[in-house]
């Protein structure tokens, strides 16, 4: 039986044809990306500036970096914190959300507190100070940016999407499944490589805008019908 190939794996294909036709030698993939944008000028969606671009860029190039590590068997939290932190650099928040600090709210106690706030330590967000903040699961109202909930707190999803409902709060989880309960990014393990699955309708709904780089980089996740 013949397989019809989705629009996504055909543009994936066309994309790395362009690649092999426009940068010459024996190249690695992530290095033809980045040449072949460097020769397209930029040319992204969301960003006007150059220089702007050029920043965007980068982020993009550690990104695609930071998910060829291969993952390690315990939660590697330095490597969450510097995605959690890169996130920031491909989703947009109303302007309501743009002035203060912007806060990272992480529920319950996890070891990714302590390392996010070293992370983050003097670093911003455009012209706000980045903050990093504990909440219970028991709270019902969270007044952060990102709201990331731990696997020992996955539970409590429900409760929390619930609270947070059209609030413009990026939801980041770590358990398998709850980008179909909620969440609008979910951590997973996939051959022992960690992997993003991204609900777009979920960041939608919270009116939040997500660069199509960082879609291009996760498993997009539908809700059930």
């Amino acid at each position: 039986m013949i397989k019809i190939c989705s629009a996504t794996v055909v543009q994936n294909i066309i994309f790395k044809k362009r690649l092999v036709d426009a940068v010459p030698g024996n190249l690695p993939m992530n290095a033809r990306i980045f040449v072949y944008f460097i020769m397209n000028n930029f040319k992204f969606v969301f960003y006007k500036s150059f220089f702007t671009k050029i920043f965007i860029f980068l982020n993009l190039f550690l990104l695609l970096g930071i998910f060829n590590i291969q993952a390690q068997h315990s939660t590697n939290y330095t490597l969450y914190s510097n995605i959690i932190y890169r996130l920031t650099k491909y989703v947009d928040w109303p302007g309501d959300k743009k002035s203060g600090d912007f806060i990272i709210g992480i529920v319950g106690d996890s070891p990714l507190y302590d390392e996010l706030k070293g992370f983050t330590a003097n670093k911003w967000v455009g012209n706000q100070k980045i903050t990093v903040t504990k909440f219970t699961s028991a709270a019902t109202f969270f007044s952060c940016h990102i709201l990331y909930i731990n696997d020992d707190k996955s539970s409590s999803i429900k409760k929390i999407v619930a609270a947070t409902k059209g609030a413009s709060i990026l939801i980041v989880s770590e358990s398998d499944g709850l980008a179909r309960k909620g969440s609008c990014i979910n951590f997973i393990i996939v051959d022992e490589r960690l992997k993003l699955e991204i609900n777009k309708a979920n960041i939608e709904d919270r009116h939040l805008d997500i660069a199509s780089e960082l879609l291009s980089l996760g498993t997009i996740i539908k809700d059930p019908s």
